[in-house]
């Protein structure tokens, strides 16, 4: 179902685009690395399981919590109508 100039299965390439960056962006972010025993932000021990599930892991889940809620993303507009540009 093509809208307006769109050709054929438009929308769906949007959708599949978004994911993919999604993904991308996530697995961008994931740590790397040399992991630590200790957190880098309160001094916390890291349990063991959650070096062994995240190797890399350099925060506690406290402060990896915290830390997630203040990354602000950011996405191309994907969306073809002025209106939505000029949001």
């Amino acid at each position: 179902m093509a809208t307006g100039w769109a050709h054929e299965g438009a929308v769906l390439e949007q959708i599949e685009d978004t994911i993919t960056d999604g993904v991308l962006t996530a697995r961008a972010r994931l740590p790397t690395g040399e992991g630590s025993e200790h957190c880098v932000e309160c001094g916390e021990e890291i349990p063991a399981a959650r070096r062994l599930a995240l190797p890399g892991a350099r925060t506690c889940v406290g402060c990896q919590s915290g830390r997630d809620s203040r990354i602000v993303l950011v996405g191309i507009n994907r969306r073809g109508s002025k209106d939505s540009q000029l949001r």
